[in-house]
């Protein structure tokens, strides 16, 4: 028989609300109930109190190129899931593994050695960032390589993944981009709008197309004009689109935060961590792609240029600054943290929130929302005790 754990005492934040004093039942490795406390509970069962505590849903990145000093852009199979681990101490229990851009033949390769950890479970997928993007807003990408997103190129990638592909990023107004949009759409690949130098007429378009997110919102695209307003009116304007959002208090001003957040609203934002090797492990010098980057003071910035290279967030903390920072309130940072991401994934129905039947996937965070504990699929893998 599979070990019973009862999680007593915490508040436990569910799809309908906050649960104080509230229960979770882990049976193996799902979760088998939840409710309030004063609930008949089941015997023999091992119960840790939790009490002053919050209990919350495993996060879900789905824009991550990896942490603990390990690339899933150029790693060996060992890099990836240190990556991964290390990303999993700090409560994403849910990953999709994000490249950069580099020759055809070697994202196709990659692909290939990702789409095996995901067919595995040790990640939810694969996210191509790149080369399909726009030289004006190439951001921390080799411009050697750019190419226009032609949808044999882009079929070619989402071949090599083995159905494991579940998100793209493109710069949908460069020759191609609109058929790649629909292309991604007819096979079940998001297409997200991000590197881009899209008129907002142009982004009304690809959204039309089919694209259903925005690649970090605000960042490596034209900013908000009152004449032009560009992609970001566009791409928070419409229901239809999921923004991104990099939490860390460097990519975005805590004003255009909120803007977006309240314009586009709890249910389509999702925090990501658009992390780099740095991620949990500490200033240097590391390898985005073939481009060098510098670590200083956490943020990473290429050597040559001196651009924003992805960021050295943690998912806890971007829980923690969106609660104690931006004022959002617990429950929307759930939703934007696991279920939206889950939902966007597809993969609503097993993780994104502590409902009965879903993997026992969870965090553990004190009064002051530092993460104490940490569970994947019923086993502990940062233990509250």
């Amino acid at each position: 028989m599979a070990t019973r754990k009862v999680l007593a005492g915490a508040q436990v934040v569910l799809p309908t609300g906050t649960v104080p004093d509230g229960r979770v039942t882990v049976d193996g490795t799902r979760i088998a109930e939840n409710a309030p406390a004063d609930a008949q509970a089941q015997p023999h069962a091992d119960t840790l109190d939790l009490t002053g505590h919050w209990v919350v849903p495993g996060f879900v990145d789905i824009h991550n190129h990896g942490g603990g000093g390990a690339s899933f852009t150029s790693g060996t199979v060992g890099d990836v899931l240190k990556g991964v681990h290390t990303h999993r101490l700090h409560g994403t229990t849910t990953l999709v593994a994000s490249t950069v851009t580099g020759e055809m033949d070697f994202l196709a390769e990659r692909a290939g050695l990702l789409s095996e950890l995901a067919e595995q479970g040790d990640i939810a997928g694969i996210h191509f960032e790149g080369p399909f993007i726009s030289p004006c807003r190439k951001g921390a990408h080799s411009e050697d390589l750019l190419r226009h997103p032609d949808p044999a190129d882009v079929r070619k990638l989402i071949d090599a993944a083995r159905g494991r592909a579940k998100m793209l990023t493109l710069a949908t107004e460069l020759p191609g981009g609109l058929d790649s949009v629909r292309l991604l759409a007819e096979h079940g690949v998001i297409a997200a709008i991000g590197h881009t130098d899209a008129t907002y007429e142009q982004t009304v378009e690809a959204i039309d197309a089919g694209a259903t997110v925005a690649t970090h919102l605000y960042n490596a695209m034209p900013g908000l004009g009152h004449r032009a307003p560009g992609p970001i009116a566009a791409l928070l304007e419409d229901e239809r689109i999921t923004v991104e959002l990099i939490n860390d208090g460097t990519h975005l001003h805590p004003a255009a935060l909120e803007l977006a957040f309240h314009r586009a609203g709890a249910d389509r934002v999702a925090f990501i961590t658009d992390a780099m090797d740095a991620a949990g492990f500490g200033d240097g010098r590391y390898m985005l792609g073939p481009l060098e980057v510098e670590v200083k003071d956490s943020v990473a910035r290429l050597v040559e240029g001196g651009s924003i290279a992805g960021s050295t967030l943690t998912l806890d903390r971007a829980f923690k600054r969106s609660v104690t920072v931006d004022g959002i309130s617990v429950e929307d940072t759930v939703r934007a943290l696991c279920a939206n991401p889950a939902r966007l994934l597809g993969m609503e129905d097993t993780v994104g929130s502590l409902e009965p039947g879903k993997d026992a996937d969870l965090v553990v965070l004190d009064a002051s929302f530092d993460l104490k504990g940490v569970m994947r699929k019923g086993e502990w893998v940062v233990s509250p005790v």
